[in-house]
C-alpha cells in the first residue's frame, strides 16, 4: 500500500474484497436480515438456531450483542437465505422464543408486485442499517498500521461501541481525546490548513474559517461530532451520525437522501499519521465537513442519494463511482484554474499537492461516462473528474437519474424527515400548490426590490 494515501472508503462498491468491513449483501439475491432479542438463559441461542436448521435455512452470518432494550437478554443480527415458506414458518417459531423480532428484506414490493430494493422511508429508519457491518472495535485487517496495537484495538472498540449504541435523535457521545491522539490531528491538521488557501476551492475557504469560529476546529482540539452536527444543520439541514464501521454504498448513500453523513469518531494510529486504510476522523472533519455547510454542495450530494433509493444494484454501483470522483477526488474550475473539492483530496497532504500537478489526467464530470471509470483504492487516482460548478454538477445527477430504471419517484419533505412517494394525482397536486406559493413569494421579493418589476405569471 502507498504510505501516503488516505483511500478504504465506505462509500465504495469495490472494496467488498478489499476489506472485511462491508456486509456482503446483494439486493438481488433472495436474502432477508432478522433482529431478534432472547431472554438469558442455558442453550436459548442453540434452540433458536435450531429452528432454522429445522426449516433448512442457510445462516450467512450471524452477529450477538448485549441487548440494550433487555439487560438480562442478548440481541442477535442474522442474514438468512429466503426460502419462501419455510423461512416464514422459521420466523413463526422464532417470535415464540424472542421477546423482540424485526425483519429487514432487502427487496419490498411496490404498486403492482415490482420488486425494489428496501430503503428506509424515515429519518429514523437509518437504525435499521446503522450496525450492518462485519468487523467490529477491534477487529483490524492484518495490514492495519493498529494491528498489532492492544492499546489502539481497546480504543478502537470503545469508538464502535459508542456508534452501535446511537439511535437517531440522541446527541452524539462527547470523546475525551488523549494527548497522542491530538498529536496526530495536530500534525495532519498543520500541514493540511498550510496548503488550503492555494489548492481548496473558494467554498471550502470561505467555510474553514467559520469552524474554527463555532465548531472549536484548531491544531490542538478535535472538534466533537455533536458541536460540527448542530453547525451543519443550522447551515444546511446536514447532519452527522457516529458510525462503527464500513456500510455498503447503497445504505451510506441512502443516509445522504436524508442529508444524513455517516461519520467515524476515531482517529488514525498514531505510527503513520499521514496513511489510514479506512475513513477516520480527520478525513471526516477536515475533508468532508466543510463542504456540507455549503448549500449547493449539500444538494448535490442528497441528489445523489435520493438517486440511488429503489435503484438496482449496478446503478448504485455507478453512483458510488459518480460519488468517488465527485465528493471524494472532485475537482473544480475556479476564474479558470483547477481547485479541490474531494474530500479524500483535502485531508491528503500528498494527494492534495498531487491532483493540481501536471501528472493526472483531467476530464469533464459526465456521469454516464463518469460512472464506468474503473479507479484505484490504494494510490493516487490517475484520472480525475471537473465540475464547472456544484450547481452543474447537481443538474447533471439529477438528469442522470432520469435514466435509472424504478417504478417509483420520491421526494424528500424536510419538515417531516420523510420520504413522500409522489405516485398519485393529489400528491402530484400538492407539490403544484407547493411551487405556486413558493413562487409568490419570490414575486413579493422581486417587487419589494424593486416595484418596476413586472409579475412572473
Amino acid at each position: 500500500m502507498n504510505g501516503t494515501t488516505e483511500k478504504g472508503d465506505k462509500k465504495n462498491p469495490e472494496l467488498k474484497t478489499h476489506h472485511s468491513y462491508i456486509e456482503e449483501l446483494s439486493d438481488l439475491d433472495p436474502s432477508v436480515s432478522i433482529y431478534f432479542t432472547l431472554p438469558e438463559k442455558v442453550g436459548a441461542l442453540a434452540e433458536a438456531l435450531g429452528i432454522f436448521l429445522e426449516h433448512k435455512v442457510s445462516l450467512d452470518h450471524i452477529e450477538s450483542r448485549p441487548s440494550r432494550e433487555d439487560t438480562k437478554g442478548y440481541d442477535f443480527y442474522v442474514s438468512c437465505s429466503n426460502n419462501g415458506d419455510e423461512l416464514k414458518e422459521a420466523i413463526k417459531a422464532l417470535r415464540q422464543k424472542s421477546t423482540s423480532l424485526q425483519i429487514l428484506t432487502r427487496q419490498a414490493e411496490y404498486g403492482n408486485k415490482t420488486e425494489i430494493p428496501w430503503f428506509p422511508r424515515k429519518i429514523c429508519d437509518l437504525d435499521k442499517f446503522a450496525n450492518m457491518i462485519l468487523s467490529y472495535g477491534s477487529e483490524l485487517d492484518a495490514d492495519h498500521p493498529g494491528f498489532t496495537d492492544p492499546v489502539y484495538r481497546t480504543r478502537r472498540k470503545e469508538f464502535a461501541d459508542i456508534a452501535y449504541n446511537y439511535r437517531h435523535g440522541q446527541p452524539i457521545p462527547r470523546i475525551k481525546y488523549t494527548d497522542v491522539e491530538i498529536e496526530t490531528w495536530r500534525t495532519i491538521f498543520k500541514e493540511l490548513t498550510n496548503l488550503y488557501p492555494t489548492h481548496a476551492c473558494i467554498q471550502f475557504r470561505h467555510i474553514f474559517p467559520l469552524l474554527m469560529d463555532n465548531c472549536g476546529y484548531n491544531e490542538n482540539n478535535i472538534p466533537q461530532l455533536e458541536d460540527v452536527s448542530e453547525f451543519l444543520q443550522d447551515c444546511t439541514g446536514f447532519r452527522l451520525r457516529p458510525v462503527a464501521g464500513l456500510l455498503s454504498s447503497r445504505d451510506f448513500l441512502a443516509g445522504l437522501a436524508f442529508r444524513v453523513f455517516h461519520s467515524t469518531q476515531y482517529i488514525r494510529h498514531p505510527s503513520r499519521p499521514h496513511y489510514t486504510p479506512e475513513p477516520d476522523v480527520c478525513h471526516e472533519l477536515l475533508g468532508h465537513v466543510p463542504l456540507f455547510a455549503d448549500p449547493a454542495f449539500a444538494q448535490f450530494s442528497q441528489e445523489i442519494g435520493l438517486a440511488s433509493l429503489g435503484a438496482p444494484d449496478e446503478y448504485v454501483q455507478k453512483l458510488a463511482t459518480c460519488y468517488w470522483f465527485t465528493v471524494e477526488f472532485g475537482l473544480c474550475r475556479e476564474d479558470g484554474d483547477l481547485k479541490a473539492y474531494g474530500a479524500g483530496l483535502l485531508s491528503s497532504f500528498g494527494e492534495l499537492q498531487y491532483c493540481l500537478s501536471s501528472e493526472p489526467e483531467i476530464r469533464s464530470f459526465d456521469p454516464p461516462k463518469t460512472a464506468l471509470q474503473t479507479y484505484p483504492i490504494t494510490n493516487y487516482q490517475p484520472i480525475y473528474y471537473v465540475a464547472d460548478s456544484f450547481q452543474d454538477a447537481k443538474c447533471k445527477i439529477r438528469d442522470y437519474a432520469r435514466t435509472i430504471p424504478k417504478p417509483l419517484t420520491v421526494r424528500y419533505n424536510p419538515y417531516t424527515q420523510a420520504l413522500e412517494m409522489v405516485d398519485n394525482k393529489d400528491r402530484i397536486l400538492n407539490i403544484c400548490k407547493s411551487i405556486q406559493s413558493d413562487i409568490s413569494l419570490l414575486e413579493d421579493a422581486i417587487q419589494k426590490v424593486d416595484p418596476r418589476t413586472k409579475s412572473l405569471r
